[in-house]
């Protein structure tokens, strides 16, 4: 499943961006190829790893976000594979081919905005109140999420630079909030904290109704103080424009372009990337049963003994 070899890798970023990438994660030729190197012979010889990608790129998201910490980003990719096949449902199929995600995209529910922000991060604006919560399961939700997240996982700028987000609540309903059971919360948290290979840099509320902010608060206590300390709460559009530059945002929040051409422009980039996440499928590690005692009530007992460390980065 390799792509391409270490040797074959010509670095994809800017010299601004290596530059950001050096100072903040130690990023450079040597630790970068010493590093590519180790993490894919760890793979070759990992006993319940059976298929992985190996390109460099792939394996750069773990790196990178780990700041090339090899242990930990080890830790990180094991905890990937898992959780892609402890939650199916969530993590694989990741295809715009698909009605019902095709559906969700077109609705304008998430979308990545077409320009960076003034750091240089991808944008990925979500609006709560465009998702039909009973039409669709929080399953397709979260399938919907991975779609976009996979989808730009393997930009390596977004790699050094991170994300932002910025969520748009209004038009949230108790339909959406009774979707999700909490242990279903409890558990996508984990995943997004404990194995995603994205730099969470900055997430923005906006338009917060009564209803959900308890089920906010819950959510909020279950992440780390770092990762707590990067969300902000607006009261309103306005308030979330000193944060984020109004002129990047859809027509619709006081930008420039539509969010319906935003739309269109990102299923392009889906309907270019069909294979390349579909084949995200093929990867396969075993998992011991202790592992897979997630469909209890209790949810990820025991993954890898890897989820009781909840600490992030």
């Amino acid at each position: 499943m390799g792509m391409g070899s270490e040797s074959d890798y010509k670095c994809g970023l800017s010299e601004d961006v290596q530059t950001v990438a050096f100072e903040e994660l130690r990023e450079n030729e040597n630790i970068r190829e010493q590093a590519l190197e180790q993490l894919k012979a760890w793979i070759l010889k990992h006993p319940t790893i059976k298929r992985c990608r190996t390109d460099p790129v792939f394996l750069l998201r773990f790196l990178r976000t780990k700041k090339f910490s090899v242990p930990m980003a080890q830790e990180m990719l094991e905890r990937y594979l898992t959780i892609r096949q402890l939650y199916p449902d969530w993590f694989q199929n990741l295809d715009i081919n698909d009605p019902d995600i095709e559906a969700i995209i077109d609705s304008g529910y998430l979308v990545p905005l077409l320009e960076k922000d003034e750091h240089g991060r991808q944008v990925i604006l979500s609006c709560a109140g465009r998702f039909d919560p009973y039409k669709y399961t929080s399953a397709q939700m979260a399938r919907a999420h991975s779609l976009v997240v996979e989808s730009l996982l393997d930009d390596e700028e977004n790699q050094v630079r991170g994300y932002t987000h910025v969520n748009d609540e209004s038009g949230l309903t108790m339909g959406h909030v009774s979707a999700w059971s909490l242990t279903d919360i409890r558990n996508m948290l984990r995943c997004i904290q404990n194995s995603t290979p994205m730099r969470h840099k900055e997430t923005h509320f906006i338009n917060i109704p009564n209803c959900a902010t308890k089920v906010l608060e819950f959510a909020l206590s279950l992440l780390s103080d770092k990762l707590r300390a990067r969300i902000m709460v607006h009261k309103s559009l306005d308030d979330l424009k000193e944060a984020v530059n109004p002129k990047i945002l859809p027509k619709e929040y006081g930008g420039i372009v539509p969010l319906a051409d935003m739309i269109a422009a990102f299923k392009d980039k889906l309907r270019k990337k069909r294979t390349e996440l579909k084949a995200l499928d093929d990867m396969y590690i075993e998992i011991s049963p202790k592992d897979s005692c997630s469909s209890s009530s209790e949810g990820l007992c025991g993954i890898s003994g890897s989820f009781r460390k909840l600490e992030v980065d």
